[in-house]
């Protein structure tokens, strides 16, 4: 398959049930690369194929290294080689647990506990596999503008082609689009019933995913590398 762009994500492993339940959730399989039914979920008050319109051409994931088209001159399979070298140097990340929260008027999952070695885990990533990527077309950069962004930000976007990175990066797995107020507090009562239970604690980041963006825009698992080092 040829893909416009490829990033490099934490995906949760298939065969944990909190991952498959978060997979169902989203309604879109980035291992299989196709389409799951959702979960039954009578009591909210829009469909849950709404509620999870905007993340779900993404897959069930944490941005490690955002996505990027390949720099003029390098291949998917040198692409492919780093990521395997990188993976092979870095260390898994323990963390505390994963628990449900608002972003803002979002819900996703977030790290508990001390996040350092994450960052400083998804730092070295981008930064180690930046050769690969192309500088992001203009119309791109001013529309990450217009959200307005810190000076650390803007250092971020002019150097590392996205503002959440480095000291900005925030480890989230996104389960929901932009709700209204009433919306959000109903799908977070449901998700807090039926995911909460299911989320590990501890949790470990043991391998990174490169995946690739087809040319409808939903994003396909190319293989897991598990962190050796």
């Amino acid at each position: 398959m040829n893909f416009q762009r490829y990033a490099i994500y934490y995906a949760p492993p298939a065969e944990a049930e909190w991952g498959g339940f978060a997979t169902r959730w989203l309604g879109w399989d980035m291992a299989t690369g196709a389409e799951v039914p959702h979960p039954e979920a009578p009591d909210l008050p829009l469909p849950v194929s709404e509620i999870t319109a905007t993340p779900r051409k993404y897959g069930l994931h944490a941005t490690i290294k955002p996505p990027f088209r390949l720099a003029e001159g390098k291949t998917r399979a040198a692409l492919e080689a780093d990521c395997a070298a990188l993976c092979a140097d870095l260390a898994p990340v323990q963390l505390d647990g994963l628990a449900l929260a608002r972003l803002g008027r979002f819900l996703a999952l977030r790290p508990l506990g001390e996040t350092a070695a994450l960052t400083a885990l998804a730092a070295r990533t981008v930064e180690a596999l930046d050769a690969f990527r192309a500088p992001a077309p203009e119309a791109e950069v001013e529309r990450r503008r217009a959200a307005g962004l810190t000076p650390a930000q803007e250092e971020n976007l002019t150097r590392w082609g996205y503002p959440y990175v480095m000291d900005a990066f925030r480890f989230h797995i996104t389960l929901s689009g932009k709700l209204a107020k009433p919306v959000l507090g109903a799908v977070e009562a449901t998700l807090a019933r039926d995911l909460a239970p299911l989320l590990p604690a501890p949790f470990e980041i043991a391998d990174l995913a490169l995946v690739g963006e087809d040319v409808a825009g939903q994003f396909h698992l190319i293989h897991r590398y598990t962190l050796s080092g």
